[in-house]
């Protein structure tokens, strides 16, 4: 009985042969079938570069106003771009309307834009799809004088009645700040009157600090100068909404941002108690046809760029798939579910995205095109089988000529004939299947070889010869 350790060994040699003979099999394989691999291939990367192009190096996005704090973040994500090799070009634009009109445009270069949710309708709008919400945008409203308290806020009462009354700015016609601003006030049941002007944010900030207005409305992130510059104005204070869930219940994309007391600036103690903000978001579209890398690499500028932790987002908030303005991409959806592929973490952006697509077109092709050819049926046996069988139909000619012109003085050349014909024999490469019809081929060409080796050959044997032959034979057999 055999050792553990004998056994063990002629296991390992086992499996080291059968790997081998796999190997050597493969390579014969691709030796025999390399143009017609080549053949499938060729269509194939065909069909893949129309079906699936390569992504574009030069995308067009939309950031808004100049001087917004939409065009400081498309900055920054034109420079994430740079650095994956894509040229991220931005477009100043009027506005969320004017965004999402080009967009929808299937004529428009226009390929992405930050919207913010509320400020214009999306119902029937197509060829838009949302990549998901990537920042708040806290409804700000900064006003001059003494602190006034919640409930002032609620009714219409005489304090506020007096408030209104004040010059206020609600932001130019088709901006976010305007439609944020009209939207809520209208619920409250507000009119906005002739003292409420149509001022851009940068003539409102000024206006408010030189005391020309009252108040202003401003939609922007905390990080914005703007809101930076009114929240360090000792002179101004903040309104907030008591009824802010109300708010959130009767305009759905709203959201609730909680302030502490001191939140803003400790010193001051600003806001002097914790405050509820409401907040629409930013939501990052694309126009439908965009290439997949793209949308994928867009995800991954929002992931880096505005998922981390903000004074009101925690980390990873952003991007988040919830309450979008219209439906996500499918590529968004595999995105929150896989993230983004293995390999941009550790080839540039072009190569990865290569090898992605490559991997993806040449698994199936060798998944399925090496069983197929090995299934078709007796597609590799009779490749070899023809190799062998054209050597014996050579064999036979040369047979025949050897019984129609055999002339004994080039017994030498018909040898160095035979000679050639074992080599080729001999470097057949075949299957170990036909190894037998191999060897009985070479068989047959020694069994060619000692008849011209005889003392005399039967190639040399006439018509009349075989007929005396024939008589002998008949005389020696006995009678039946």
């Amino acid at each position: 009985m055999a050792s553990f350790k004998d056994n063990t060994k002629e296991t390992f040699l086992g499996l080291i042969e059968s790997a081998q003979e796999w190997w050597a099999d493969f390579t014969q394989f691709l030796q025999e079938t390399w143009p017609l691999l080549i053949l499938l291939l060729a269509i194939l990367m065909g069909i893949w570069w129309y079906a699936d192009p390569p992504p574009p190096r030069h995308v067009l996005m939309a950031t808004g106003s100049p001087g917004s704090s939409n065009e400081l973040l498309g900055k920054r994500y034109a420079e994430f771009f740079a650095k994956k090799g894509i040229t991220l070009e931005l477009v100043a634009t009027n506005g969320a309307q004017e965004n999402i009109d080009r967009l929808a445009d299937r004529k428009d270069d226009l390929q992405a834009a930050f919207v913010q949710a509320g400020v214009v309708h999306t119902s029937g709008v197509t060829g838009v799809e949302s990549l998901g919400v990537i920042a708040y945008d806290p409804v700000w409203f900064f006003y001059r004088g003494s602190e006034l308290k919640e409930k002032d806020f609620q009714g219409f009462d005489s304090k506020f009645q007096y408030f209104l009354s004040k010059k206020i700015s609600i932001g130019i016609e088709g901006s976010g700040t305007y439609a944020q601003a009209t939207k809520i006030l209208k619920l409250s049941g507000y009119e906005p009157g002739p003292s409420f002007l149509k001022l851009p944010p940068d003539q409102a900030i000024q206006a408010i600090q030189k005391g020309e207005i009252d108040g202003v409305f401003i939609v922007d992130t905390y990080y914005s100068p703007n809101v930076q510059a009114l929240l360090n104005d000792p002179n101004l204070q903040i309104g907030t909404f008591r009824r802010a869930e109300a708010y959130v219940k009767l305009i759905p994309y709203l959201r609730i941002l909680n302030v502490p007391e001191g939140a803003f600036d400790l010193k001051r103690n600003f806001p002097s108690s914790d405050m509820k903000l409401l907040a629409t978001t930013t939501n990052l579209l694309i126009d439908d046809r965009m290439h997949p890398a793209i949308q994928f690499l867009f995800l991954e500028a929002a992931k880096e760029i505005n998922g981390k932790a903000s004074f009101f987002a925690a980390r990873g908030e952003f991007p988040s798939f919830k309450n979008t303005m219209l439906p996500e991409s499918s590529v968004a959806i595999h995105y929150e579910k896989n993230s983004y592929p293995f390999l941009v973490a550790y080839l540039p952006f072009w190569l990865a995205e290569l090898v992605n697509r490559l991997v993806f077109i040449l698994l199936p092709f060798l998944v399925i095109s090496y069983p197929l050819l090995q299934a078709l049926p007796g597609y590799r046996t009779r490749r070899m089988q023809n190799k062998i069988n054209r050597l014996y139909s050579d064999l036979k000619g040369f047979e025949q000529e050897l019984l129609t012109n055999f002339d004994l003085s080039l017994r030498d050349e018909y040898l160095k004939r035979l000679d050639v014909l074992e080599y080729q024999a001999l470097t057949i490469q075949v299957s170990r299947r036909l190894a037998s019809d191999c060897y009985a081929l070479r068989t047959s060409i020694d069994y060619v070889r000692n008849c011209l080796n005889r003392g005399v050959q039967p190639y040399q044997i006439n018509e009349t010869s075989v007929a005396l032959a024939t008589q002998v034979i008949n005389k020696m057999e006995p009678p039946v």
